[in-house]
C-alpha cells in the first residue's frame, strides 16, 4: 500500500464507521463512513488516496488531494503555528505541513507558494518543502529535440518564465516565445528545444512548427468563415495587432496564411479574402 498515492484497493467488510479496504499482501486501511456510496458493496475494487490522519495512522479517501507524494504544486497557507505552515492540501480532514526548516521564507496566511510534496522518512509523514532546488536536477535531464513535456510554472523573470519539467528537471520559457496567459502555479503541456550546459532545459509553449501553422491556418479560416469571408488583417499588419486576434507571433501567421494561399481558400491583396466567399 502506497502512503501519499492513489492505490486500487478492494473492500474487504463493512462496519459501523466505514469500509475496511485491503491490498494484495492483506494489509488493511480504513475507509471512512462519510466516503461510502450506497453502490459500494464487499468485493469492489475502488480507487483511493491513503494518507497518514493526525495520529499518523493509514486512513483512506475518494477526495483527490493538490498533490501526491512526489508532485510540485501551488497551495495556499491556511494557518502557521509553532510547528509550521499548513497548507490547504484539498482534503477536508487533511492539511499539509511545511515544517519551518523546509521553508525558503515565512511563510504568511492566505498567500500561496510552490512546494514538494514527500513522505518524511524519519516521522513516516506526509510533509512539503518549499525548498525546490534539492529535489530537482537528480539525474541527467536526458530529453530530445521537440519532445513533449508537462511543465509547472513556478517563477517569473526577466526572460520569462522558470518551469519544473516532468516533475523533475529546471527548465525556462522565454517571454518572447509565449502567446498566451501565464500564471503562477500553471501546469503546461510544453516542447523542449534543448538541454542547456548547466543541465536546464529551454522549452517552449508553442506546438512543432508544422502542428503550430496547420492549427493557426485552421483558426483563421474558421474566422474567416464568421466574419463574413473577409478581414484587414494581412501579413503587413502590426505583430501586436496579430497576437491580440489569433495569440501568434508574425511570423507564424504569414506562414499560416502562405499555407492557405498554397491551398487556394484564400486570396491575399488588399485584403485576406476567403475563395468563393
Amino acid at each position: 500500500m502506497n502512503i501519499g498515492q492513489y492505490n486500487e484497493l478492494r473492500i474487504n467488510r463493512m462496519v459501523d464507521f466505514g469500509a475496511y479496504l485491503i491490498d494484495d499482501d492483506t494489509h488493511e486501511v480504513l475507509l471512512p463512513k462519510r466516503y461510502l456510496t450506497s453502490e459500494m458493496k464487499v468485493g469492489d475494487t475502488i480507487r483511493v488516496f491513503v494518507y497518514n490522519d493526525s495520529e499518523n495512522r493509514p486512513v483512506a479517501t475518494t477526495e483527490q488531494p493538490h498533490a501526491v507524494v512526489g508532485d510540485f504544486a501551488l497551495m495556499r497557507v491556511k494557518a502557521v503555528n509553532q510547528v509550521g505552515a499548513f497548507l490547504d492540501w484539498g482534503l477536508v480532514a487533511k492539511d499539509l505541513l511545511v515544517p519551518f526548516r523546509e521553508q525558503r521564507v515565512d511563510m504568511k496566511v492566505g498567500r500561496s507558494y510552490i512546494v514538494r510534496v514527500y513522505l518524511d522518512e524519519t516521522s513516516g509523514r506526509i510533509v512539503a518543502s518549499a525548498k525546490l532546488a534539492k529535489f530537482l536536477n537528480l539525474t541527467e535531464p536526458d530529453y530530445y529535440h521537440r519532445e513533449k513535456v508537462e511543465v509547472l510554472v513556478v517563477q517569473r523573470s526577466d526572460l520569462g518564465y522558470r518551469v519544473i519539467v516532468n516533475n523533475a528537471h529546471w527548465g525556462q520559457i522565454y517571454q518572447n516565445e509565449t502567446y498566451q496567459d501565464v500564471n503562477i502555479g500553471d501546469r503546461l503541456t510544453a516542447f523542449v528545444k534543448q538541454v542547456r550546459p548547466d543541465g536546464k532545459v529551454d522549452v517552449t509553449l508553442a506546438k512543432i512548427e508544422k502542428m503550430r501553422v496547420d492549427d493557426l491556418a485552421d483558426r483563421i479560416e474558421d474566422y474567416l468563415k464568421t466574419h463574413g469571408g473577409e478581414m484587414t488583417l494581412t501579413d503587413k499588419s502590426d505583430p501586436d495587432d496579430i497576437n491580440k486576434a489569433f495569440e501568434c507571433s508574425k511570423k507564424d501567421f504569414k506562414k499560416a496564411l502562405g499555407l492557405l494561399y498554397k491551398q487556394q481558400k484564400v486570396t491575399l491583396t488588399p485584403t485576406v479574402k476567403l475563395v468563393n466567399s
